[in-house]
């Protein structure tokens, strides 16, 4: 019998007909895949746009009654991004539930791998593999020190462990807190000020930093605003993403 990510056994049907996702990053890999297949998906998961499927609320709050009502043959969920009562409720159900662990682009690459073809029941697909022969690069001439704020009032970073960290470390730019005991801590702003890094990395989610929302916390520091979805999913944007990433870091 499979086993997911997590280590538990997973045992879905043959042919699988009806996937729900509970994670952006997945759900935009299977609609990239089987979408014949995709028939729920959180209201946070915005791409593919204009994307029809059944919504079952957010990642940390699914609606589990319309999540069984759909019937699905596989629910995808997240580690991190997902709560276990809700995982556990679910295969209380009798739904399957296949957890994915990925911290890292090489974790991505396997995980998803395994999981189209374990869990959904097809091959792995022709743009994974395009993504990982895009993440073949060199090693960086030069490398650079970050902070990447995730969200203020608190401001918070992105800590250990983290698959937004290991993104920047294959495109040189190391996590000035790659190495504190928590994976998102909370961090005072004179604190990163103090830090001095040679970048600080702005995401637009989960909070919405912008040319005019961030940079202006940091006098004096090169400010970087990119796209959250190339620094933090890990889907069918894992193949453009160091094209895009090395582009925008570049620019500072």
């Amino acid at each position: 019998m499979p086993i997911d990510d997590t280590g538990t056994p997973f045992a879905a049907p043959e042919r699988v007909r009806r996937i729900v996702s509970l994670v952006p990053s997945l759900t935009e890999s299977v609609a990239a895949t089987v979408p014949e297949a995709l028939t729920g998906a959180t209201d946070w998961c915005t791409h593919p746009a204009g994307l029809d499927v059944t919504r079952v609320r957010g990642t940390k709050n699914p609606d589990l009654d319309t999540i069984t009502g759909l019937r699905p043959d596989v629910v995808l969920a997240n580690f991190e991004e997902n709560r276990e009562p809700d995982i556990r409720a679910l295969r209380e159900a009798g739904i399957p539930v296949w957890v994915t662990v990925i911290r890292t682009v090489e974790e991505a690459f396997t995980s998803l791998a395994r999981m189209f073809e374990q869990a959904c029941r097809v091959p792995s697909p022709e743009w994974l593999a395009a993504a990982e022969a895009a993440w073949n690069l060199p090693e960086p001439p030069a490398r650079r020190t970050a902070v990447v704020p995730i969200w203020r009032r608190p401001w918070m970073v992105a800590g250990s462990g983290t698959f937004t960290g290991d993104v920047l470390r294959r495109l040189g730019v190391d996590n000035l807190y790659e190495n504190h005991p928590e994976r998102y801590p909370k961090i005072p702003l004179d604190e990163l000020v103090a830090a001095a890094p040679d970048l600080v990395v702005l995401p637009d989610e989960p909070y919405a930093f912008s040319a005019d929302d961030g940079p202006e916390s940091f006098p004096g520091l090169r400010c970087v605003p990119v796209s959250g979805r190339l620094l933090t999913w890990y889907g069918p944007s894992l193949a453009s993403a160091p094209r895009l990433l090395s582009a925008a870091l570049g620019r500072t």
